[in-house]
């Protein structure tokens, strides 16, 4: 297994999730770490709350499922990523 990096753009932010070998599962936002899950659960989850221009808000979320390393973001609670790592 190697490490997954994917990046999104969110109008004048930027989010990364990032899966590496050990399928710990990391959200970044402007190359800041928000959360991490690194625990041996079957599923991982990560959230933040993303203020954008005049207090709009994204709600982004990734759950990875760690035996086969599904991989499903949502902004808002609509999907922008949902594949397999590999």
């Amino acid at each position: 297994m190697s490490d997954a990096v994917l990046k999104f753009d969110l109008e004048h932010k930027q989010f990364v999730i990032h899966v590496d070998e050990t399928n710990a599962l990391e959200l970044y936002v402007d190359n800041c770490l928000r959360k991490r899950d690194s625990s041996l659960d079957p599923v991982g989850y990560v959230w933040t709350n993303i203020e954008l221009n005049w207090e709009e808000h994204r709600y982004v979320e990734a759950r990875l499922s760690r035996a086969s390393r599904a991989l499903h973001v949502t902004v808002n609670h609509e999907t922008v990523f949902n594949e397999s790592l590999g």
